[in-house]
């Protein structure tokens, strides 16, 4: 949470228009006591730390000088994203599409927003923050590279975590992953085989 006398770290979020929608909306006595207690945690977490580190897919927002939006996904092995302090993440940039939308966004904005979903657990975490992008840097390149993924760095993104906060699983379809569905269909085959 943050220090007292600094705003909320929700603030992040809770602008004085959403706050206007929500008391207009009647959810604003509940934020209000978020607020009170200092707001989302601004630290990572154990717990954050053992979600992210499962994670093979994640959601980048960004936005350029003109606020215009774009969100880009990045994927890899589990752990591909990086806990490198408890609040600094970072990620090797694999080689894409080449459109630059996100780099280029970073070097005019670096606020940025990570979106991590587990859709078998029907968890989410909202993560605010700011966002770097680091070329050249061999020795970071290297910690960040996941060990025998076959794809190609191009350079690596550091993310500073401002604020954090987990939503409630209403919604979210529950999704199994095809490589876990498979790991148990040959657990059951080879069970039926045994017997």
């Amino acid at each position: 949470m943050d220090e007292p006398g600094r705003p909320p770290s929700s603030d992040v979020a809770f602008t004085p228009s959403v706050k206007a929608v929500q008391a207009r909306k009647g959810s604003r006595r509940a934020y209000a006591h978020v607020e009170a207690e200092g707001g989302w945690p601004t630290r990572i977490t154990p717990d954050l730390a053992d979600f992210i580190a499962a994670q093979t897919s994640i959601f980048m927002a960004t936005a350029n000088s003109l606020g215009q939006p774009y969100i880009q996904h990045r994927g890899g092995p589990p752990g591909f994203l990086r806990v490198l302090d408890e609040t600094t993440l970072g990620f090797a940039d694999f080689t894409g599409n080449r459109q630059f939308i996100t780099l280029g966004n970073l070097a005019e904005n670096d606020q940025a927003h990570l979106f991590l979903i587990d859709y078998a657990t029907r968890r989410r975490i909202k993560i605010w923050g700011r966002a770097k992008v680091v070329e050249g840097d061999d020795a970071l390149m290297a910690e960040l590279m996941p060990r025998d993924y076959r794809a190609r760095p191009s350079q690596a993104i550091l993310f500073t975590v401002s604020a954090w906060d987990a939503n409630c699983p209403q919604h979210i379809p529950q999704k199994i992953d095809a490589a876990d569905v498979a790991a148990a269909l040959a657990e059951r085959d080879a069970r039926i085989l045994a017997l």
